[in-house]
């Protein structure tokens, strides 16, 4: 697992092998982040289940001013701090040890500009924490989200006010480009 682009540019991060992990392939990661790329330029980045800290430090790397990566997993946390010392990032990132879900639902700051989602893959996940995203104020119209999933469980193309503008295929994932609708 490696940052691909940007200024940490081919720095590989620590990984651990734990049930809970999943970590974004790099061919994936790089799809994604192509795709997302107009809007990283100094922007606030929420990464929702973090799990490595992989997804937000790919999008620090390509240009965006902050990240907030929200985890609940000690090791995972563990892991997030190490690849954070490992490439000497000491300002720009935040760790929140929080549920994703109740981060969302509690929010009332200011939107974020582009929030990545990679969960455990079960349905009801992906599908609950959209709905939470679409009646909170993490996000607003301008904002991107990407959520990673499994082919198996399909995502609906509207969600509340969240609506799919892409999707993308990956053996036995989908990526899924969302935006709130005003």
């Amino acid at each position: 697992m490696r940052i691909i682009s940007g200024k940490f540019k081919g720095h590989k991060l620590v990984s651990f092998d734990e049930e809970h992990i999943r970590p974004t392939t790099d061919r994936v990661k790089e799809s994604v982040f192509n795709i997302l790329t107009a809007h990283l330029d100094s922007a606030r980045v929420l990464d929702l289940f973090s799990g490595t800290g992989s997804l937000g430090l790919e999008a620090f790397s390509r240009g965006a001013s902050t990240v907030e990566m929200v985890e609940i997993n000690p090791k995972s946390i563990k892991v997030i701090q190490k690849n954070l010392a490992r490439l000497k990032i000491t300002e720009g990132i935040k760790i929140l040890k929080r549920d994703a879900m109740e981060f969302v639902k509690k929010y009332n700051g200011l939107p974020y500009d582009v929030i990545l989602i990679d969960p455990p893959f079960p349905l009801k996940i992906c599908e609950a924490i959209l709905k939470e995203i679409s009646q909170s104020q993490v996000a607003n119209s301008g904002t991107r989200i990407f959520i990673e999933h499994s082919k198996q469980e399909p995502l609906p193309l509207e969600i509340d006010s969240l609506r799919c503008i892409d999707t993308r295929s990956y053996g036995d994932k989908l990526a899924a480009f969302y935006e709130k609708r005003e």
